[in-house]
Order: structure tokens, then sequence, then C-alpha cells
């Protein structure tokens, strides 16, 4: 299959190209510098070179391809509607293009304020939220009614921890940066509320058996740890750090850590029950507290 993915060198773009490539796949990555189109190059894709705001190439490459997976998105959490806006505009771009062919199209969503204080699952009602993380469920939805429109899509919702030896810039990396800044590894309240968590090649692999195999409009979940309490983070980040971690005012961890904050402080399991009985997706690598204690996140393994 010739498949077109965007966020190609991202973190969980770059381990859907490396499956897909090892699946026997032809992949054409979108590439916005240099840098990214030498990256893809050299692990055997073909480049569209362009970035988000390019809808014309995204609509050549995606009229070239058998099928389409986004992951990119731009995580500016300065101007978090401006990603929004863009991610939507890239959605409907390719979604035009696919049309009335049943090809398929999976997207990178969101789990991080979904629901709060139980567990999510691939066909719950969302909350209400005041959040701004919630705005990427209308995203979805519209993305997950181009079934309607004979476009075999599919949605696969991260948490808001994908961790592995890659993860440089994610929530993590953020927690871990605010630590050090901070003098101590904060957690809200007593810590008890808990963040879902997936391994960067358990969603890899999610991500490309959605491609194959997920019927249209189908939700997914790519969770690995239904829900690791917050302050078993905290705690683990202290430790790898030499810090202690410490309670903070659930309402005062956006002031303290930044918008990650504001979701550290939110209680979020999810589930991937109906995920992994519907494509046969089992986790296999390790939860987030083993791969934080591995010791990479930190400059050296244990």
């Amino acid at each position: 299959m010739r498949v077109f993915v965007t966020g190609a060198t991202g973190l969980v773009g770059s381990a859907v190209t490396r499956e897909l490539l090892d699946a026997g796949h032809q992949v054409t990555g979108l590439a916005r510098s240099d840098a990214s189109a030498a990256a893809l190059t050299s692990a055997g894709a073909d480049v569209q070179r362009g970035t988000l705001a390019d809808l014309d190439e995204i609509r050549a490459a995606a009229s070239a391809a058998d099928g389409v997976i986004h992951t990119a998105f731009n995580h500016d959490f300065t101007d978090f509607a401006a990603s929004i806006a863009t991610d939507r505009g890239v959605i409907a771009a390719i979604g035009d293009t696919l049309a009335g062919s049943d090809r398929p199209f999976v997207i990178a969503s969101g789990l991080g304020g979904r629901t709060v204080g139980r567990v999510a699952t691939e066909d719950g009602e969302p909350d209400e939220l005041d959040h701004p993380a919630a705005a990427r469920m209308v995203t979805e939805q519209g993305m997950l009614n181009l079934a309607e429109r004979g476009v075999r899509a599919s949605a696969v919702r991260l948490p808001p921890s994908v961790h592995g030896a890659a993860d440089a810039h994610g929530f993590v990396p953020t927690l871990i940066q605010a630590a050090r800044t901070n003098g101590a590894a904060l957690y809200p309240g007593d810590g008890a509320n808990r963040w879902p968590a997936v391994h960067q090649l358990d969603a890899a692999h999610l991500f490309v058996l959605a491609l194959e195999k997920a019927p249209a409009g189908t939700p997914l979940h790519a969770v690995g740890d239904e829900g690791v309490p917050v302050r078993e983070i905290a705690e683990s980040i202290a430790a790898n750090l030499g810090l202690p971690a410490k309670s903070a005012p659930a309402d005062e961890m956006a002031e303290r850590i930044g918008f990650v904050g504001s979701i550290f402080a939110l209680d979020i399991p999810a589930s991937s029950a109906k995920t992994q009985e519907l494509l046969d997706w089992h986790p296999v690598q390790p939860g987030l507290i083993a791969d934080l204690d591995a010791g990479h996140y930190f400059g050296g393994h244990r």
C-alpha cells in the first residue's frame, strides 16, 4: 500500500513510518525541513516537501496514496486555537481528496480532557469540559463523519503521555524540565488522579493496524497504562533527578508548570479494551513508570 504520512519524523510518526516500511508498505512523508527530508530518505521513505499550511501539496500527496495517516500537530500551547484550526484545515483537505474512494484515513486524536473522574471508553460520551484539550474532540468527530462520504476514517486517541526513548519534547520531558526549574517534582493535591499512557512503539503499531483494517467511523484508544497515579509519576521523576516530590494545589498547577500542569491536575483514566479486541492489538512495551525508571529520560540508563 502507498501511504502518505504527516508528522512522519515526529515521535509517533517516525515509529509509524518505520513500522509501515517494515511491513512492506511504501511511505511518502511530509517534510518541512532539509533535516526531516534527509531522515525520511535515510529510512527508505519518499518525501513530500511542505508544511501543514501547504494544502495543495497535501492534497496532491493524499491523491497519489492508497491511504493516509495524519499524525502531525502543532503543539504550540501559546496559541492552541490556531493549532486546532490548522489541524482541521488539513483534515478537511485530505477528507475532500479521499471522498468516495473508500481509502483509509487515520488521524491522531487526543484523550486528555475527554472525561474526568471516570474511565474513558471508545464509545463513551465525553464530558462537556471547559478545557482547551477538549477542542480536539470536535475535530475528531468531524473527521469520523467522513465515513458518510466514502472514506474509511478512524481516529487513534493518544493519551497525554506517549513515552519512549525518542521522546524529547512531549509532556513527560516538560514535567521533567518543570521539576528542574521548581526544584521539586510537583503533583496536584494528594496525587491520586490518574493519567493514561502508551509507549511510542505500541502506539505506532495501532496506527498501522487501523490503516489496514479499522472499520469506517471507528474511534480507537492507544492506551497501555489505563491510569497511572500522577504522584507516582512525580515520585519517579524526583527520584531520577535527586529532587523531592511535593504536593501543590491543583488550581496552581498551570501556573507552576504551564499548560501541561492543567492536564496533569485532571483525573482522566482510559481503557483500550474494545480496541484490543477489535484489532487484536495488545501493548507489549514497558509502561510509563518502568520507562521513566530506565533512565533514558534523564541522560542515562539504569
